[in-house]
């Protein structure tokens, strides 16, 4: 049984655990590789974007045309941008756990459908 955290004032309330046995296999598949994939791996929203920019040095490659160009991993947290700049040698690993953020997220938005047809089916 999982215990809700208490409101102020109020008490805990026991949060209703799905036993394997009532849960579909392909719901338990679909559990089963979210636990795995969140376990230990790391998961970050966002999405990898390239910049191009000048320096401003007047003897730059920048200065005849070449811009810099960075990469940049950017999301929105509380209706605010957020970017930071990824150096190359981290490019392949945050490409990695942008996938596994978006794989667990496709994971919840299953498990999210299987649910509403079980209220809606009536189903404990």
């Amino acid at each position: 049984m999982v215990l809700i955290p208490a409101m102020k004032g109020r008490t805990r309330v026991p949060s209703p655990e799905i036993p394997k046995g009532r849960m579909g296999r392909a719901e338990r598949e679909i559990r089963s590789r979210l636990s795995q994939m969140s376990a230990g791996n790391w998961l970050v929203r966002g999405s990898l974007t390239t910049r191009e920019r000048v320096c401003g040095k007047a003897n730059c490659k920048c200065a005849r045309g070449e811009k810099h160009v960075g990469l940049y991993l950017i999301a929105s947290k509380e209706g605010k941008l957020r970017q930071m700049f990824v150096p190359q040698a981290y490019e392949a690993r945050v490409q990695k756990w942008i996938a596994q953020y978006k794989e667990a997220e496709n994971l919840l938005e299953q498990i999210s459908d299987l649910c509403w047809d079980k209220i809606q089916n009536r189903e404990e």
